[in-house]
């Protein structure tokens, strides 16, 4: 079978793709999956978070393929390292919708990552518009979401009303994802036994059977 190919799409900046992407890809690599990640986004996060793990891992390398490209090159890379891999996963460039569209058509599912405001959910408008445009499937992924805030209610609340799939797998807003980026590492190396840890790898066994 073909890989799922999983693009990381928002038109607002500091989401959370990049460490949705990099902590995805490092969950199922310690599962054995075989996956290849892109970063086509022009800020190259993840790119510096890719090359800050191959330098600490030395020889055991980063676990899977990564490469840093030009969005007009995706659609062909990502065909290519589909036919074998289990996942693809491509961080995408916010405000950028021609790069956007390029990475959403290459996708058979996109995830949305929106942080529980009124300001991620208007501009998560624009990636959800696409992702439609191009028959995409879609999952909004609730990032960031604090212990208590009754905007997350809002924000569930206005996904449904809108018919957007959403994972029920939420991300919390925890230091220990941060940490475990400035490593270039996983939350599930640098802390298994934490919340985050269980939460992430919640969100992956749910896409897995998305």
């Amino acid at each position: 079978m073909p890989a799922k190919v999983i693009t990381i799409a928002q038109q607002k900046g500091g989401a959370g793709k990049t460490t949705l992407a990099a902590q995805l890809a490092v969950v199922w690599a310690r599962q054995g999956r075989r996956l290849a990640l892109a970063d086509i986004d022009p800020q190259a996060s993840l790119a510096a978070w890719a090359e800050l793990r191959r330098t600490r891992n030395d020889a055991a390398g980063l676990g899977f393929e990564f490469a840093a490209l030009a969005g007009w090159r995706a659609g062909e890379w990502v065909e290519r390292h589909a036919r074998d891999t289990d996942f693809v996963i491509v961080d995408s460039p916010p405000h950028a919708e021609l790069e956007a569209r390029i990475a959403l058509r290459a996708a058979s599912l996109v995830l949305v990552p929106i942080q529980p405001s009124p300001l991620d959910l208007w501009s998560a408008a624009t990636t959800l518009r696409l992702a439609r445009e191009e028959g995409r499937a879609i999952l909004a992924v609730l990032n960031r979401v604090p212990a208590r805030s009754s905007l997350t209610e809002t924000v569930i609340a206005e996904l449904a009303r809108g018919g957007v799939p959403r994972a029920t797998a939420t991300l919390g807003s925890r230091v220990a994802f941060a940490q475990a980026m400035a490593q270039g590492r996983g939350v599930v190396e640098t802390a298994p036994s934490s919340a985050a840890a269980a939460e992430i790898t919640a969100l992956a066994a749910e896409i897995t059977t998305h």
